[in-house]
């Protein structure tokens, strides 16, 4: 288990948002957590080598990335769906998570963001950078009214990522495993799960105005 920092689901449910679009994630002044979920040929190497790479990667696909752990546990099944099987956190620097919030576009069109179809078009043909809100979903899989983000890289910017701003990669299969043994055998009540709070999108405008978050 990584430095991860653990509270217990419920107490956190209480403290966020119950709507809206908000970047939830553990992080401090200078790093952030995302998760990824792979099969064990990817994560194997990536743990080993701390950085992505290896026959089973491919640097030429979009690979997506999220803050949230239980939309990441939701999508992966905890940690039981094909090519899903192993999770990872990935220690961020938070400037570079900046910058890619930054290039951001989102992957359908939103009027309130682009004004017209024409704008968004040319903005995802400048970027490579993707983002789509989606419902958060509870442990059970359930949706939630609040929206999570996730965030897709390729081209150039899966290279950033990779070279210039991961600081640890942590396989938390183990973990993610034995909650979900929790969650089945004594409920909700019960699980634990990393630490996350609302980001401070407000304290940079202009990306908070890119996302469309609240």
């Amino acid at each position: 288990m990584s430095s991860l920092l653990l509270e217990n689901y419920q107490d956190q449910q209480n403290r966020l948002p119950a709507i809206g679009q908000h970047l939830c994630a553990q992080f401090t002044s200078g790093d952030i957590i995302v998760y990824q979920a792979y099969h064990p040929g990817i994560a194997d190497f990536a743990v080993r080598e701390q950085s992505f790479g290896g026959s089973h990667y491919s640097f030429s696909r979009m690979t997506w990335i999220k803050p949230g752990f239980m939309w990441m546990m939701y999508r992966a099944g905890w940690a039981t769906k094909p090519n899903q099987e192993r999770i990872l956190a990935i220690r961020l620097k938070l400037d570079g998570f900046l910058a890619i919030l930054g290039a951001a576009v989102h992957s359908s069109f939103q009027e309130a963001i682009y004004q017209d179809r024409e704008n968004w078009q040319a903005a995802l043909a400048n970027s490579d950078v993707r983002l789509q809100w989606d419902p958060d979903h509870d442990p059970h899989g359930q949706k939630l009214d609040r929206r999570a983000i996730q965030i897709g890289l390729r081209g150039d910017w899966v290279q950033r990522f990779n070279k210039e701003w991961i600081l640890e990669i942590t396989d938390v299969t183990n973990f993610a495993k034995r909650q979900f043994s929790v969650l089945s055998e004594s409920g909700v009540e019960k699980l634990e799960v990393p630490v996350e709070n609302v980001f401070p999108l407000g304290e940079y405008p202009l990306i908070q105005q890119r996302l469309g978050a609240d």
